[in-house]
């Protein structure tokens, strides 16, 4: 039996028990609880013995795909491999075991690592200060854009209350811009995939915030006229807000700060190697140039003067609170040991490797797959589709048949800029020979697409779940199990 063909409710059987507990002694009475908030019914709760359960969750866990077994070229999500090194540090009682209300004496070495993430983050990005309340890139984007606000209505200068998104934004922008309340305003790409300056300008006026750009872009391109945008932007009296989504290829040779921009979060969870997925836990520090430290989130680790550290609380100018506490420590810890562990000279080798891959890959497949801009890109690179479109073969059949091959699929239909959008990120963790398994792969599913394209709109044959009816799934979903109800 494979343990992963039912759900542990259907291993169940009545009366087989995987424990055994003491009598729980409580003797109190039910008279307190209000009869609307009592159980009518024993919960539902599935019967098994230890070996079934262990034997059950153990089989689970290895259908679940991650860097940890597999290559993961998600485009746009840098799914690096996480060195164990910063789970041990990471894991170690001073830091684990930790309270966020202890008073700050005892504390000073968290404070500490706070602090030389701060210093080793603007080191690397050109920027002066660093928050790390924001706990996800969005929430850091979000974040960056009250920071923007703030500024401006510091300065009485109530009208700006527009941000500029390129076509080619992470979704994430605009929505963070919306939620901010602030109107968004489209510029538009160039057919070489960098933002159209000649549309840009016409936009610019004394009603614009920011601009909000990505650097590389989506399609993993360098805007390579970002010091005119910048000039533009801030001579209508605007700030440029970094997306650090990308960071990646950029470590060690080109910092935000020189580029002009003003304001930026990195996410943690990508460029600085921490574990993302599923949720979290992630991390998305902003960080701000001088002029504008004062607009940065609090609570803040500061300097206490006295060769320590102490929290500081929020400032006449700050933007206010943005986390319950100060954003979760343990990713920081594990971002500051991944920073140290390869320190200034290795950590200069990360951007390069991550667009060596990637142009590695794009060079290697773009005579089967269509390649619509055609140019060295940075970490990442846009497919759209096949070359030979002829066979009607999607992005998502090629995504399902490559779930056949081992390898996890890229993300597909994004950017918008193209209907049938593959976009693959390698990373620089990587070798060539996984590299040139996953290419092979690619190109065999090109040959299968035109041979036998069933075969790809089948897929995938080889994987415990089979490709789902999406219509079906997204207009009757079923969400939970539904057992048969006991009464007794």
């Amino acid at each position: 039996m494979k343990y992963y063909d039912k759900l542990i409710f259907e291993l169940s059987k009545e009366g087989r028990r995987g424990c055994s507990l003491p009598p729980d002694g409580w003797t109190g009475d039910l008279g307190d609880i209000p009869q609307n908030l009592r159980r009518q019914n024993r919960p539902a709760l599935p019967q098994v013995s230890e070996p079934d359960a262990v034997r059950h969750y153990t089989c689970l866990s290895g259908m679940n795909f991650g860097v940890d077994n597999g290559f993961y070229p998600l485009g746009s999500c840098t799914m690096k491999y996480n060195p164990r090194i910063n789970e041990e540090v990471a894991s170690l009682p001073g830091f684990a075991s930790v309270h966020p209300l202890q008073p700050d004496s005892t504390v000073q070495g968290c404070l500490q690592v706070y602090h030389e993430l701060a210093r080793a983050l603007s080191s690397i990005t050109g920027m002066e200060e660093f928050s790390f309340g924001p706990c996800a890139g969005a929430h850091g984007e979000l974040t960056g854009l009250m920071i923007m606000r703030k500024y401006h209505i510091s300065r009485n200068d109530l009208r700006r209350t527009k941000v500029i998104v390129p076509d080619s934004a992470h979704g994430t922008n605009p929505a963070s811009a919306a939620v901010c309340g602030l109107q968004v305003v489209q510029v538009k790409s160039r057919p070489d995939g960098t933002i159209d300056v000649n549309d840009l300008k016409p936009l610019l006026d004394d009603t614009v915030a920011g601009i909000m750009m990505t650097n590389p872009n989506t399609l993993g391109l360098f805007e390579t006229e970002i010091r005119e945008i910048a000039e533009l932007v801030h001579a209508c009296g605007g700030l440029l807000y970094y997306d650090g989504a990308n960071m990646n290829p950029l470590l060690g040779k080109v910092r935000p700060g020189d580029m002009g921009f003003d304001i930026m979060h990195l996410n943690l969870h990508k460029t600085f190697s921490t574990p993302h997925g599923g949720g979290g836990p992630g991390s998305g520090p902003v960080g701000v140039r001088a002029f504008l430290a004062g607009y940065l989130p609090c609570p803040r680790v500061l300097p206490d003067g006295k060769g320590g550290f102490r929290i500081g609380r929020d400032g006449e100018l700050s933007a206010g609170r943005v986390s319950g506490f100060m954003g979760n420590f343990s990713v920081m810890v594990k971002a500051l040991a991944y920073i140290w562990t390869l320190g200034k000279k290795n950590i200069r080798m990360a951007g390069p490797l991550s667009v060596l891959n990637a142009n590695y890959v794009k060079e290697s497949l773009k005579d089967s797959y269509r390649l619509p801009v055609d140019r060295l890109c940075k970490h990442e690179f846009v497919f759209d589709g096949l070359a030979d479109a002829s066979s009607g073969i999607t992005a998502l059949d090629v995504a399902k048949r490559l779930l056949d091959y081992g390898f996890h699929a890229p993300t597909i239909y994004f950017p918008l800029l193209f209907h049938q959008s593959i976009m693959i990120e390698p990373t620089e963790t990587e070798s060539k020979e996984t590299l040139d398994g996953f290419i092979e792969a690619m190109r065999q599913i090109a040959r299968e697409a035109a041979a036998d394209p069933e075969m790809l709109r089948s897929a995938p044959h080889n994987t415990p779940v089979r490709r789902p009816d999406e219509t079906l799934a997204a207009t009757r979903p079923v969400l939970r199990y539904v057992p048969e109800v006991r009464t007794e």
